[in-house]
């Protein structure tokens, strides 16, 4: 199993789908990019965000159940893509598998602070390159640790560079 971490949420225009981005932690650093819908992808962004609503959502609920259970969730793992399908497990206290989403999944271990693995098969079959246009890959990447402020100031300082030439189309009009 390879550690990864959700890197962001985007959306693929051919596709008009929303997807969550993973990206290796080290080692070659490839990226996974799991087709989700967007009442996942909501979810997703509010469990990244720390998000706390009046009432437990589907997720909280989730978690909440397997504390009452005694259980805890200790990792979650994409662990195989079958005919394009990707599969996850919620991996429990005493190593006890509960099969779910990987939208559903991803969710739960970031709301349980949990890392998140991929299987090298699933990387070696599905891990997409992406390349950032401006070159500056750092811009996609975030530092561990970093904060949504900090991510915010480098992003402005990044536009304080950028020039209306810099848009200009060089085999273009």
């Amino acid at each position: 199993m390879v550690q990864v971490r959700v890197q962001g949420l985007a959306v693929v225009a051919r596709e008009a789908a929303p997807v969550v981005l993973l990206r290796e932690e080290s080692g070659a650093r490839r990226w996974l990019a799991i087709t989700i819908g967007a009442p996942e992808a909501q979810e997703l962004a509010a469990a990244q965000e720390n998000v706390v609503s009046a009432r437990p959502g589907t997720v909280e609920l989730i978690i909440d159940v397997l504390t009452a259970l005694e259980q805890q969730v200790v990792r979650v793992e994409i662990t195989k893509l079958r005919e394009s399908v990707f599969h996850a497990d919620l991996v429990l206290t005493g190593d006890l598998r509960v099969s779910a989403r990987p939208s559903d999944a991803i969710a739960i271990g970031l709301r349980s602070r949990v890392p998140l693995e991929v299987a090298e098969a699933v990387l070696d079959e599905a891990a997409v390159d992406v390349t950032v246009a401006a070159g500056d890959e750092s811009m996609l990447e975030g530092e561990p640790g970093e904060s949504n402020e900090e991510e915010i100031q480098r992003f402005r300082d990044l536009l304080d560079e950028v020039s209306p030439e810099d848009f200009i189309d060089p085999g273009g009009e």
